[in-house]
């Protein structure tokens, strides 16, 4: 089994990334194989609505001009899913919509198929308010795309402005935690 997961903060290190490994850590102990993708500060493209993917079928993005592709690519071979996202000004980051927005609608146009019954996750990071819209975006997109949402003890979001604010928010660390833990379950039972 494998969890990709996609670090939607330009901040290579950043607490959306230091969340995100704690999550994957928890996976490895379990034997989950686990990628982590940097998408923040890469070069992403919103959708066109250009509905080529309609026509071809073949579960890609006719636009060539970035690396959405790959990361699909990436998608639809995981059996779990993680997207981390920092918190801005309420939402997610534009990298992270643009993944949301182009995978969604490829996998709609290709009906579904390649994202249903997946396992899905997020990881939030947020200064201090907003950061449950971010995780609501993320989660309307895992079930839209009929996948298994997984949850932790608590929304699965940290605290933290500063890199390396995260490693001082011990509620999150453990929320990450149980998460990692709880997703390495409910991998085992659907998989």
């Amino acid at each position: 089994m494998k969890v990709v997961a996609f670090n939607g903060s330009p901040r290579v290190n950043g607490n959306t990334a230091q969340g995100l490994k704690i999550v994957l850590a928890e996976l490895s102990k379990e034997g989950i194989e686990t990628e982590i993708i940097q998408l923040g500060g890469r070069k992403v493209f919103g959708c066109l609505a250009c509905g080529k993917c309609r026509e071809t079928k073949d579960n890609r993005c006719a636009r060539k001009d970035d690396e959405m592709n790959s990361f699909i690519q990436k998608m639809e071979e995981a059996d779990g899913i993680i997207i981390g996202s920092p918190t801005y000004f309420s939402n997610v980051s534009t990298e992270v919509k643009a993944l949301i927005d182009r995978c969604g609608y490829v996998a709609k146009s290709n009906g579904g198929s390649f994202l249903k019954g997946k396992v899905g996750a997020s990881v939030v990071a947020a200064r201090r308010a907003g950061s449950t819209f971010t995780y609501s975006a993320i989660n309307f997109f895992f079930g839209i795309a009929e996948m298994i949402i997984c949850s932790s003890n608590y929304w699965n979001l940290t605290l933290s402005r500063d890199p390396g604010d995260v490693q001082n928010d011990a509620e999150g660390i453990q929320t990450f935690q149980t998460l990692g833990n709880n997703m390495a379950k409910l991998l085992k039972q659907v998989r």
